[in-house]
């Protein structure tokens, strides 16, 4: 589980196949242990080797289902390593199970922060609630104004600087996960 608070950004290394290689100088003093789930732009992927950066194998589903299909070498991420008992909840409920590939419409400067909006397709309009919680390439946000698939978050300049959010642009894609909370009332409010 993951709260979708940015630890790091990483940069693309190499990507051969199915395995995919980041460099981040990130966690030197936490060491890393095979097997562990890291968030990569909002994705739960398995670490499986760390000797030339943190290599993870990413299956074809994967890459299909995510953006992470379009990441070249240089390419930017965010990084989140799973929660821990002790931490601090500073997010929301973050699965790390990408539910779409949405598209960035527009950003907008403002004085102080930034207007993100998005577009997702209208008949999932209903995992977007107004003040609810969203996901964007692992970044933990709020909901503002869903219509039709279409919402925006307010971003403020740390988020902007620490994540790789102030390096989109209109037209990007971008991982999604609506709150897990939502679908699992939809679920249980369908069962007979």
């Amino acid at each position: 589980m993951f709260t979708g608070i940015i630890q790091a950004k990483g940069t693309v290394k190499e990507r051969e196949g199915s395995r995919l290689i980041i460099d981040s100088l990130a966690w030197a003093d936490d060491p890393w242990q095979i097997g562990e789930s890291i968030a990569v732009n909002g994705c739960c992927l398995t670490l499986v080797d760390f000797s030339k950066g943190l290599a993870f194998d990413v299956s074809e589903e994967t890459y299909s289902r995510t953006s992470l299909g379009a990441l070249q070498t240089g390419s930017t991420v965010n990084l989140e390593r799973a929660m821990r008992p002790m931490d601090r909840f500073g997010g929301h409920i973050v699965q790390g199970h990408v539910d779409v590939v949405g598209q960035v419409v527009e950003i907008q400067k403002l004085d102080d922060s930034w207007r993100f909006e998005f577009q997702v397709e209208s008949d999932l309009d209903r995992y977007l609630v107004q003040k609810g919680s969203v996901t964007i390439n692992g970044v933990s946000l709020t909901v503002i104004d869903p219509n039709e698939g279409k919402f925006w978050v307010a971003v403020i300049p740390h988020s902007f600087e620490v994540t790789t959010l102030g390096q989109l642009k209109a037209g990007d894609p971008v991982n999604i996960e609506f709150d897990v909370l939502a679908k699992h009332v939809e679920r249980l409010l369908k069962r007979d």
